[in-house]
């Protein structure tokens, strides 16, 4: 951290000269000023870190300075010097903003304390700056990766979402970026540099979850020895993300409406209603609307949480997505490596199904990052689900105008060109794995343009 820059303003000459010596002896970069309007035409041209003042000045006293140094820099530091009877003054002071007082006559570690104190500020400022700083850039809306028109369209749509205070949705199966969907609302929104805590309901009893979501008050019921602040409570001014929300137990829903309804808690054990400002995110890879119909899920609470929904669709509807991702979490995983990637490496990754989804594909490339020890992923080296010679035929029957001979030609087209994948493009294995003569299998590659 760069020393201090301290500027003294102070019209007794022997104080002054006194102090700045002993500040420079202390490490600090110091200018001193007899006459305050001087003082304050140096620090509009250069700012200062601390301003240490007298508050009996001449041509303007030191409250003047202070509320004139606070409207060009609301930041910087004030100490106040004042004579032993003047502490009115001087409180009068911190209330306009001054850090602190000191009484005269003082001895200079006293003010060295005080120093130290801003010093220590000054370097949590700095790295609570560069902590938001982290998160900003961490979670900028181009870290949902993808270049489908669909994950395009999903990103401006959570432009617009980010800079509004409604509760939002989060639908989609597990492994689809629920939660990195709400970190980049929350971080690119006005609310960033206040809390995000997040909340799994899935992993909370239902005798814990109310004590979790809104405090308790101390005696509250067995156990509860000391008042706990709650979740909704610790995000105040924030944002809160409930994952896995269909698993509230219905005693509980009736709470959380009132608090998405109100803005308001109350902890367990009491009746006293404590106001809160909270932005509320909720996810579930659960069909809400079925879960209403059955009687599982309150149908107020759904309508209430289901202002802004945003839906994630499965990897295997957004294939476009699949080679940016893997190429995205292999750069992750490498270690400054470059990979040589066999073609077929990625035919096979784009016909897979992904039912565990983005999740799913990291897990696999960092795999392959760990046991392809020579920087070649080839086909071979693919683990063997990704091999499988499954069919979606929910796919291929999407189309009602197909006749049945279109339909099965296209499972054929698609065995195939799995079983040479399988291979290698080894053409006496592939029809080896399919249980046809070489030239039948050769005929048929022919037929249906296979490359």
């Amino acid at each position: 951290m760069k020393k201090l820059n301290i500027c003294i303003v102070e019209d007794e000459e022997i104080l002054r000269v006194s102090l700045k010596d002993d500040l420079l002896d202390a490490g600090y970069s110091v200018t001193d000023f007899e006459n305050p309007i001087k003082a304050l035409e140096h620090f509009k041209k250069k700012n200062c870190d601390v301003i240490i003042s007298d508050i009996r000045l001449p041509e303007m006293n030191g409250l003047e300075l202070l509320s004139k140094i606070k409207s060009i820099n609301p930041n910087v530091f004030v100490i106040m010097m004042t004579a032993f009877g003047s502490v009115e003054t001087a409180v009068e002071a911190m209330k306009k903003g001054a850090f602190d007082y000191i009484t005269k006559p003082f001895d200079k570690e006293e003010l060295l304390l005080i120093l130290d104190r801003i010093k220590e500020l000054k370097l949590l400022q700095s790295k609570n700056l560069d902590y938001q700083n982290y998160f900003q850039d961490q979670f900028n809306f181009d870290a949902f990766i993808g270049n489908s028109q669909y994950v395009n369209e999903l990103k401006e749509t959570l432009k617009i979402i980010s800079q509004t205070n409604s509760t939002v949705l989060i639908t989609g199966e597990t492994g689809t970026g629920k939660e990195l969907i709400a970190n980049l609302i929350h971080y690119n929104s006005p609310r960033k540099e206040k809390p995000l805590i997040k909340v799994s309901c899935g992993i909370l009893s239902k005798e814990v979850i109310e004590s979790e979501l809104f405090g308790h008050e101390k005696g509250a019921f067995t156990g509860a020895d000391k008042l706990r602040i709650g979740r909704f409570e610790k995000a105040d001014q924030g944002t809160i993300y409930l994952d896995d929300i269909d698993d509230v137990p219905l005693e509980t829903q009736v709470k959380l409406l009132r608090v998405l309804q109100e803005q308001e808690i109350e902890r367990v054990g009491s009746s006293e209603s404590i106001k809160i400002d909270v932005r509320v995110i909720a996810s579930t890879k659960a069909d809400l609307s079925k879960l209403v119909k059955e009687g599982k899920f309150r149908e107020d609470l759904f309508y209430r949480l289901n202002v802004l929904p945003i839906h994630l669709k499965p990897l295997r509807e957004r294939k476009d997505d699949i080679m940016p991702l893997f190429n995205y979490f292999l750069n992750q995983f490498s270690y400054q490596k470059n990979y040589i990637i066999e073609e077929a490496v990625y035919e096979v990754l784009r016909n897979y199904e992904w039912p565990g989804n983005v999740r799913e594909l990291k897990n696999i490339t960092e795999r392959l990052s760990i046991l392809c020890y020579d920087c070649k992923i080839t086909t071979s080296r693919l683990p063997q689900e990704l091999l499988s010679t499954k069919i979606n035929l929910e796919s291929i029957t999407a189309n009602e105008d197909k006749s049945l001979n279109e339909i099965l030609e296209e499972v054929e087209k698609s065995l195939i060109q799995k079983a040479l994948l399988k291979s290698g493009n080894n053409k006496a294995k592939a029809a080896e794995l399919l249980g046809l003569p070489p030239s039948t299998l050769k005929s048929k590659i022919e037929k249906y343009g296979i490359n």
